[in-house]
């Protein structure tokens, strides 16, 4: 039996909005006791004073683009890269080439990730075949091969009626549904936010109008079939006051915003950089603010990534031509830390909590926890490390991230899957 001691640490315990020190004690691949001064023979002890254990970081919102764009990342490259960021789990979106809309799809990826994950992995199944928005994709049978949610990221359902029909249809399978919100006809051929920052670089803007009109819809679907709605990546003043109202009158929705969403605004175009080309756009300041308040008042349940990985030579050019997308996965902490942490938005329990077990709830998993008896999935995080964002050593194929050179505060350490370290800086 392998035996590993966490001495010293400051348990981040999300369900009570605590921090305590703590030993934990791990076994095979359980939690054996979380207690003060364990004492005990025959283990492998690691001092972690004055750092954090949290549950093992759930990221419902990542793009690890295998099959058909593994020039961008891989299911091992990804996965290293959240080890490395301190997630044990992810979601897949399906996005992939082909699109992951059928139970065979889902089951070869399945193989894939039982070879290659350094990290537990669970897919999402499209919403409509093909992710082409006009037909519903095999929800049924892609829930007896696993996916835990359905989603058309990266395409908007712009047919009312098949959102509609969706949400009934993966009720029945307990099955959330994770809307892309835009309306593309308002978004047109934009690449940014429409604002004074759009006018200056002469990009074509994006307005906010597009995300909020497609939030309002979703709700009110929702509303109607009492079938739950998550809406993804989240930016915009007026989307979070609708899903606020919604929650108030008990509307079964939720939602989630990214690190660079509450990091940046979209002054960052001013650059040019094509790292600060996403989907949706950075927003403004008020907008960002507007995230900030949603996440501290509960409003948006979940902190995702949405790591985008490209290609360097895919970003490299012009702005317009750009693929969207960040790089996501190893920043996040530090941005979490740095942005919302130490500017007292939310503490680190709260943090944690829209890192674990709110992601876990929406999805149905049992994960998110720390307790004795518990699989032991868990991260440790050095709060005070100061470090400066090199591209080059992400591990994730996709260097793309507007945060380069950057110096941020605080970064995972250790990561614990199953039992097993299968990240480790300390």
């Amino acid at each position: 039996m392998s035996k590993l001691l966490l001495k010293g640490a400051e348990v981040v315990n999300p369900g009570n909005n605590e921090i305590k020190q703590q030993d934990i004690l791990i076994e095979d691949e359980e939690i054996a006791k979380i207690a003060s001064n364990i004492k005990v023979e025959d283990v492998k002890k690691m001092d972690l004073s004055n750092k954090l254990i949290v549950p093992g970081l759930i990221d419902m919102h990542v793009h690890l683009r295998e099959p058909g764009f593994e020039h961008k990342e891989t299911i091992a490259t990804g996965t290293q890269a959240a080890a490395k960021g301190g997630f044990t789990s992810v979601a897949c979106m399906p996005n992939t080439n082909p699109v992951l809309d059928k139970e065979t799809l889902i089951e070869g990826l399945n193989q894939k990730i039982a070879e290659d994950a350094v990290v537990n992995v669970y897919p999402i199944g499209a919403i409509t075949k093909g992710s082409q928005g006009k037909e519903l994709a095999e929800i049924g049978s892609m829930s007896q091969a696993g996916i835990v949610a359905v989603s058309d990221d990266g395409n908007a359902v712009m047919n009312s009626e098949i959102m509609r029909l969706a949400l009934k249809y993966a009720g029945d399978f307990d099955l959330p549904v994770i809307s892309h919100c835009e309306d593309e006809n308002l978004s047109g051929d934009g690449v940014v936010h429409e604002g004074y920052y759009s006018t200056v670089t002469g990009l074509d803007p994006i307005p906010a109008s597009s995300e909020e009109v497609m939030v309002a819809r979703d709700i009110a679907l929702a509303r109607e079939t009492n079938n739950p709605v998550h809406i993804a990546h989240i930016s915009t003043k007026g989307a979070v006051q609708l899903v606020r109202d919604a929650k108030k009158q008990g509307i079964p929705v939720t939602c989630e915003a990214t690190p660079h969403h509450f990091s940046l605004t979209d002054q960052a175009i001013t650059s040019f950089s094509t790292a600060t080309k996403v989907h949706p756009p950075l927003r403004s300041k008020e907008d960002v603010q507007a995230i900030k308040e949603g996440l501290e008042d509960g409003t948006i349940d979940v902190i995702a990534t949405d790591h985008a990985p490209h290609a360097t030579e895919e970003k490299d050019v012009e702005y317009d031509y750009a693929p969207f997308g960040i790089s996501g996965l190893e920043t996040a902490i530090a941005l979490i830390n740095t942005e919302l942490v130490e500017t007292g938005v939310l503490s680190w329990p709260q943090a944690v909590e829209k890192l674990t077990t709110n992601p876990a709830s929406i999805l149905g998993l049992d994960e998110g926890k720390l307790k004795e008896g518990a699989v032991a999935n868990l991260s440790v995080i050095d709060p005070d490390y100061k470090w400066e964002v090199k591209p080059k050593d992400f591990v994730s194929k996709g260097k793309n991230t507007p945060f380069a050179d950057e110096e941020l505060k605080g970064q995972n350490i250790m990561t614990v899957v199953n039992g097993e370290i299968v990240y480790n800086n300390k």
